[in-house]
């Protein structure tokens, strides 16, 4: 799902649902950065497949490590950030890492269904994944866990406001 916000449905729900387990910020960055390969592929030019070599589960392992470097190393102004919405969460490496795997192979896992370039198993080649769920499904999927986080999300907003009330 070349740069669009489909893969933040389930990182919310997840991130919402399993509050304060994940770290919401680091699954939902994680969950979309993998998508920096297609932009730039189409940015550029190069012809290359859009789902390459960053859509692999294990350069997709290695860019949660790097996620959550970024995220620890700027941990006090996102957290700032993430309490505007409410939000309260206190920082730690161990939940950040957990989170960015999360974030990152569940974007190769949702992907892997749709595109026929891609080889998650890297370095073996082809993907079984293809076509065992159907393209229209996986975005649906997406969009009902979109709106299911933030019916959860608001839910749990209202209750934590009445109960400072």
């Amino acid at each position: 799902m070349p740069f669009t916000p489909y893969h933040f449905g389930p990182a919310l729900l997840l991130g919402v649902i399993f509050f304060p387990f994940l770290d919401i910020i680091a699954l939902l960055i994680s969950s979309v950065i993998l998508d920096i390969e297609p932009l730039i592929i189409l940015v550029i030019g190069t012809g290359q497949p859009l789902h390459g070599i960053m859509h692999t589960y294990l350069v997709a392992t290695l860019v949660a490590m790097l996620v959550s470097a970024i995220i620890w190393l700027l941990r006090g102004p996102l957290y700032q950030f993430l309490s505007l919405f409410g939000i309260d969460q206190e920082a730690s490496k161990m939940r950040i890492v957990i989170s960015s795997l999360i974030g990152t192979n569940s974007h190769v896992l949702l992907d892997s269904f749709i595109y026929p370039e891609m080889n998650p198993f890297f370095p073996i080649m082809g993907n079984p994944f293809l076509g065992l769920i159907a393209t229209a499904a996986i975005y649906q999927f997406c969009l009902i866990c979109g709106v299911a986080g933030i019916i959860v999300y608001m839910f749990r907003f209202l209750i934590k406001k009445s109960s400072n009330e």
